[in-house]
């Protein structure tokens, strides 16, 4: 039986479930309150658009409810996510495992995806904002007091809290409150990090390669290794996201947040990095401590490190008092920062938190709540790291809501 199915949302989630459902002949409205779909994805990746990553480990993917992923995000639902880019004809440029379109512009992942929307007949109605959806006579009814628009289905595919200038303000979390559903609270995620040490905002704008140790209340919880990005608030740069969505939770919860960073990421002890530091200096034994440390870390940083530590970084390795070169030591290895907070949601790159997934059929992503409600995308309690893994989920929730809704006759 044809069927017509309102998605309210026209992001990526939003016309992956419409493309893939057209296939079966429904009847597919995209309600968008922007004048035009997809607004979101054009600013992803600074307009470069990192689609999907080859690593699809499991790992990348985060939920307060992490022990149901491995049931969602399947490797052949992740298979049907690279077919389905073929199908639209996204040519991909692949770096390192990232995927980029070929023109490393995102506006050619939003042309193919609106082009292959319409040609598919997919019906849009834009500058349309829904403020209330409800069900009765065995159909749902957006805005009841004004457009009255009706479906047999309905999918919510309105993304989060992030980017609120493209109109991103959470109000999928309402509707679907509206028909019973726990709400994981919803915190910045891929987000900037801030500390509490106001003497160290002089490392502002130096970048450095680091392992980064996520700590709560003692103990560490995950580690990441890259580009460091030091601010006059905190921290920045990709390891420092991927570890920000668990931390925003634990100081929700009032825990102890840390984060332990080794700016000598290939030496795993205070003894290591002594050892280090002792070889260096009997190979160079007229340097000071700047200059041993010259080509391994940015002046500025050492500047700051060793003022902070109150060691004269003028002197040689050799004139330091044991105590100094423990200190040295220490610090090289493992430089402690606590957390406060992170920075906020028009600075982050995604949300976690939503439409619990234990309120949903994981085969489906059908309501428990409501028979033929469907939600799909960032509205659900999934994130993922940076590296294509956001919009990775996007497409391939949208296709398993699309199929599934499509070959439900």
């Amino acid at each position: 039986m044809k069927k017509k199915v309102l998605i309210i949302g026209g992001g990526v989630a939003g016309l992956t479930a419409a493309i893939t459902l057209r296939k079966n002949n429904h009847e597919v409205w995209v309600l968008e309150r922007n004048d035009r779909p997809l607004k979101k994805l054009l600013l992803t990746g600074n307009g470069k658009c990192n689609y999907w990553n080859q690593d699809q480990a499991i790992t990348h993917y985060h939920s307060t409810t992490e022990e149901l992923l491995p049931e969602l995000i399947t490797s052949t639902r992740q298979q049907a996510v690279v077919d389905f880019f073929a199908s639209i004809g996204i040519i991909p440029r692949i770096k390192n495992g990232y995927y980029y379109p070929f023109s490393n512009q995102a506006s050619s992942v939003v042309e193919s995806l609106y082009l292959s929307a319409k040609e598919q007949g997919v019906n849009f109605l834009t500058n349309l904002l829904v403020e209330e959806v409800v069900y009765q006579n065995n159909q749902f009814m957006v805005n009841p007091k004004k457009e009255k628009l009706t479906g047999d289905t309905l999918i919510i595919t309105t993304g989060s809290m992030t980017y609120p200038k493209t109109g991103s303000d959470g109000i999928g979390y309402k509707l679907a409150e509206a028909f019973g559903h726990y709400i994981v609270p919803v915190m910045p995620a891929l987000v900037q990090l801030k500390m509490k040490e106001n003497d160290l905002k002089d490392w502002k704008g130096i970048r450095c390669d680091v392992r980064l140790e996520a700590l709560v209340n003692g103990k560490v919880i995950q580690e990441e290794s890259g580009e460091l990005q030091l601010t006059e608030y905190g921290i920045s740069g990709i390891c420092t996201l991927n570890i920000s969505s668990k931390l925003a939770r634990s100081l929700a919860a009032g825990d102890k947040v840390e984060v332990a960073i080794h700016f000598l990421p290939w030496l795993f002890t205070k003894q290591e990095v002594r050892m280090y530091l002792e070889n260096r200096a009997c190979l160079f034994p007229n340097r000071t401590l700047e200059e041993l440390l010259e080509t391994i870390l940015p002046y500025k940083l050492v500047h700051v490190l060793f003022n902070h530590y109150k060691v004269d970084f003028k002197k040689k390795w050799h004139t330091l008092h044991q105590q100094e070169q423990d200190t040295v030591s220490r610090f090289l290895f493992c430089h402690t920062i606590e957390i406060i907070g992170t920075n906020s949601f028009d600075q982050a790159q995604v949300c976690s938190g939503g439409v619990a997934l234990t309120e949903v059929n994981l085969d489906s992503l059908e309501s428990k709540k409501q028979k033929d409600l469907y939600f799909a995308g960032e509205i659900l309690d999934v994130n993922g790291d940076c590296g294509g893994y956001n919009l990775g989920f996007a497409f391939l929730s949208g296709i398993l809501v699309g199929k599934k809704v499509g070959n439900d006759q």
